[in-house]
């Protein structure tokens, strides 16, 4: 096997790329798992170095090079009722509140950095059972976007491994699945239509939306961002926010309240005012 060792000029170089493109910071310990990610592409694609491999990198005006770039650095790792106070919280206290103030029945719900549905789903479902029979005359519709075409492949599908399903109440399993066969389930239909799936980049200078939304959902994102980068990212969601509405971010997260405009609320929940 061939061995291609990165340079600390060229892993500078790369690193740069990605922070500039995709506000992913990688510090100088990465410097090891950035080589073993690429080390495929670089083979199957004749590079002698990561020189090479950046020039290609650059000058590809496909933007296929960026794509697979981005699947092999990301980090999509996510599962149903991941730091489930938040769903509470969310049915509990930030339901309630929007059902009796949001005008025409109209609910906007973002999930940015969805990964492979688990969260937006998820949020389906609580839409779903909160609002019971009222929910045929409420626009509920969930828009979750990621950077990875093939987590969104995935998330589009609503196909999940059984025992990625445990976390989840018996009888949402039994109302909101149904069995593919003994290792898999898929979601029902009328939750899976629940959530519009788009490939977004949360750097991009414009947001494309027409309408701000009462609930935004970005957790365990922008902790691979720098402190610049996930404060001019809250100021842009801040925008997007209707007032009264909700940020909810990870738990390993946290916004600089100086700084940010939203106010805090409980641990990784904000509000616009």
């Amino acid at each position: 096997m061939r061995v291609i060792n990165i340079t600390e000029k060229e892993f500078k170089k790369i690193s740069h790329y990605i922070q500039a493109n995709y506000g992913i910071q990688l510090k100088k310990e990465k410097q090891t798992l950035v080589t073993g990610r690429l080390y495929h592409v670089l083979t199957s694609n004749n590079f002698r170095n990561f020189t090479e491999y950046y020039d290609y990198l650059v000058s590809d005006p496909t933007g296929d090079a960026a794509g697979t770039l981005i699947e092999k650095i990301t980090t999509n790792h996510t599962f149903f009722m991941r730091e489930a106070d938040h769903f509470h919280y969310f049915r509990d206290q930030v339901l309630p509140v929007l059902v009796e103030t949001a005008k025409d029945k109209d609910l906007r719900i973002w999930s940015a950095g969805c990964s492979s549905g688990e969260e937006p789903y998820t949020l389906a479902m609580i839409l779903d059972e909160f609002l019971g029979k009222e929910k045929k005359w409420w626009d509920t519709k969930i828009l979750a976007t990621d950077i990875s075409n093939r987590v969104l492949d995935q998330a589009v599908k609503g196909e999940y491994p059984n025992e990625h399903l445990t976390s989840l109440p018996v009888h949402w399993r039994n109302n909101y699945f149904k069995k593919l066969n003994g290792e898999k389930s898929v979601l029902v239909d009328r939750i899976r239509n629940e959530v519009i799936y788009r490939k977004f980049n949360l750097m991009e200078n414009v947001f494309p939306f027409k309408r701000k939304f009462h609930v935004i959902f970005c957790r365990n994102v922008m902790i691979y961002f720098n402190d610049e980068t996930k404060l001019d990212l809250a100021g842009k969601f801040y925008h997007w926010t209707e007032p009264g509405g909700y940020l909810f971010v990870g738990h390993a997260e946290s916004l600089n309240r100086d700084l940010c405009r939203y106010k805090y609320i409980i641990p990784a929940v904000y509000r616009k005012e």
